[in-house]
């Protein structure tokens, strides 16, 4: 795993704004609710043709499920609109591994983390990756005391924001963080907040790498002029 970057993924996109917005500030990946209608953010398999049509290459589509049909989830796969499959459903290691096995394409398998129980259930995943959520979409929190020092790549979700993602960086050094409720304003993706969450991720990354001289330098050019 590379130490040194936090991958962001943006969740949720459903419309041409929110594919600009992510274009611009270019998180590492971008998700699309597929086959769950009780979701608003919930699009059609052409919605996602054509959205993922103008993304940005260097933004992984990923597609997001709910105990959905195995054999849709690898046609979307085959098709390259969406190169990984994230699932938040009751979905099995058998389920898993078969659409591992069928398009050779990874794998994310979401946990709702209300125990210590529950983050070693999570760790035993044969997915790719695992994401550490409180509750599927539900933009609130869950106790990261739960979360021991894990060495296998993970996603961390649930109401992380502006205010919290320090300290969650910190706390628990997670692969990438997952956002999506926390960057929209009015139900609808805000570019500024896109902007800002990724500055907030990216920016302390720039500073720890970045030699001392440079950011003297930095402080010096943006210092107010009088």
């Amino acid at each position: 795993m590379d130490k040194e970057k936090v991958r962001i993924k943006i969740c949720g996109l459903r419309r041409r704004e929110d594919i600009l917005a992510v274009n611009r500030y270019l998180p590492d990946y971008a998700g699309f609710i597929l086959g769950f209608p009780r979701s608003f953010r919930c699009i059609s398999e052409d919605e996602l043709a054509d959205l993922t049509g103008m993304l940005d290459p260097r933004i992984c589509p990923v597609g997001v499920f709910v105990n959905a049909d195995p054999e849709w989830i690898e046609s979307l796969l085959k098709k390259g609109f969406i190169r990984i499959a994230q699932l938040h459903g009751a979905e099995d290691e058998e389920y898993i591994n078969r659409i591992k096995k069928n398009t050779g394409c990874p794998v994310i398998k979401a946990f709702k983390i209300g125990s210590a129980e529950d983050v070693s259930e999570a760790l035993k995943s044969s997915a790719d990756y695992i994401l550490l959520d409180q509750g599927y979409g539900s933009g609130k929190t869950f106790d990261w005391n739960l979360v021991p020092r894990i060495s296998r790549p993970f996603f961390l979700a649930g109401g992380l924001s502006e205010d919290n993602i320090d300290e969650a960086l910190k706390r628990l050094s997670p692969f990438a963080v997952d956002l999506s409720s926390s960057v929209e304003t009015d139900r609808f993706k805000d570019p500024q907040k896109i902007e800002r969450i990724i500055a907030a991720v990216r920016e302390p990354e720039r500073r720890q790498h970045c030699p001392k001289d440079d950011l003297e330098t930095t402080e010096v050019n943006t210092s107010p002029k009088h």
